[in-house]
């Protein structure tokens, strides 16, 4: 791998810079699953039918480290799981009611933030902590984007209400998890240049 290819590749071909068909197989199934367990991290709050979950922090970093291809497809694999009956989504639910639900734009944010990431990473901005910090908030704002947009819709709020109920409660744990993902894909960077050294 040449100098130019090593700083545009994403964490996936650095790690595995000969990966088939298999390998990106599995890394797609174990990003579903890792959003998966992250989804099960969910506080309830009493005034909305959004919870606090891990699943944004989640999808933040299967994105930015499997690239726009796989990340989306790990997304989407991950949503189409729950769609088909298995318990993924956050505090174990499943289904098309989720989907349709309150909570539904939310992930259909997921696909679009997972695709964005991964389009940005693959360009190379998941290597240093700024641009991967610009990165993580876009990803972010577009997941928040289709959430509240969504949840407006199935509870026809007015847009005040849209925001308290689906971004305000959400904004200081999203800076804690934007700075830890934005953290953690440069760290990794630097990890996998040291070994190669």
């Amino acid at each position: 791998m040449t100098a130019t290819t090593a700083s545009t590749a994403t964490l996936r071909r650095a790690v595995f810079p000969r990966a088939g068909l298999l390998t990106d197989a599995l890394l797609v199934v174990g990003g579903a699953l890792f959003i998966a367990l992250f989804a099960q991290i969910s506080i309830r709050l009493p005034f909305t039918p959004v919870p606090i979950t891990g699943q944004t922090f989640a999808v933040l970093l299967v994105g930015g480290a499997l690239g726009a291809s796989c990340g989306t497809i790990s997304v989407g694999f991950y949503v189409l799981l729950g769609l088909v009956g298995l318990p993924v989504y956050a505090a174990h639910t499943h289904g098309w009611s989720v989907l349709n639900g309150a909570t539904g734009g939310y992930l259909m944010g997921f696909l679009v933030a997972g695709a964005l990431v991964g389009y940005l990473a693959d360009r190379g901005w998941d290597q240093r902590f700024a641009t991967s910090g610009t990165m993580m908030l876009t990803g972010n704002v577009f997941i928040f984007l289709c959430g509240c947009l969504w949840l407006q819709h199935v509870l026809h709020t007015n847009l005040e209400k849209t925001l308290e109920y689906g971004l305000y409660p959400f904004v200081p744990g999203e800076i804690l998890k934007l700075y830890l993902a934005a953290a953690l894909l440069p760290g990794a960077w630097a990890l996998v240049r040291r070994v190669r050294k």
